[in-house]
């Protein structure tokens, strides 16, 4: 394929195949990696792509009441998460990532840490929250030192293994 043959496929992929403009931009990326990368051809620069339009969709967001309803339905650790997730902001890899030593009760704050874009951020812990996460916290450090004591439990940081809640 040349220049002409490429600006026809990935304007096809919009007009025709009704692609998001994100997936043409990517269908546009592989060809481009395919010609320099793998053929080791330069292509000159492809202009008059007709580009995939953008969705303007809004996005659905619960009502207050929708998120009690489903707040209510949950228990335990599933709902110490969701409270987390629509409370704090947290993603839920973050939820389900959080430490201990990210939390900090007196400033009300929690550091997250590796977020989107592999960035660092301190968002805020709602009172309301403080005093389940604490019970929830008092169980957990009873199942910790009941695995530690059986030879289980155990952190890995990085390069070392170390023990405990640090």
């Amino acid at each position: 394929m040349a220049e002409p043959e490429i600006r026809q496929f990935i304007s096809h992929l919009a007009v025709d195949a009704k692609i998001s403009a994100s997936t043409q931009t990517v269908a546009l990326s592989a060809i481009l990696f395919l010609y320099r990368e793998v053929l080791k051809r330069d292509l000159p620069y492809i202009d008059h792509i007709e580009r995939a339009k953008s969705s303007q969709k809004l996005p659905v967001v619960f009502t207050r009441s929708e998120v009690q309803a489903v707040l209510a339905r949950l228990e335990g650790t599933h709902h110490l998460i969701a409270c987390l997730l629509y409370g704090c902001g947290l993603r839920l890899m973050e939820a389900v990532r959080l430490r201990v030593k990210d939390i900090d009760f007196e400033r009300a704050e929690i550091t997250v840490r590796e977020g989107k874009g592999a960035k660092d951020r301190v968002t805020m812990l709602p009172r309301s929250m403080i005093e389940s996460l604490q019970t929830h916290l008092k169980k957990v450090r009873v199942l910790h030192s009941a695995d530690l004591k059986v030879g289980l439990g155990r952190i890995f940081h990085f390069l070392s293994f170390e023990e405990g809640f640090d």
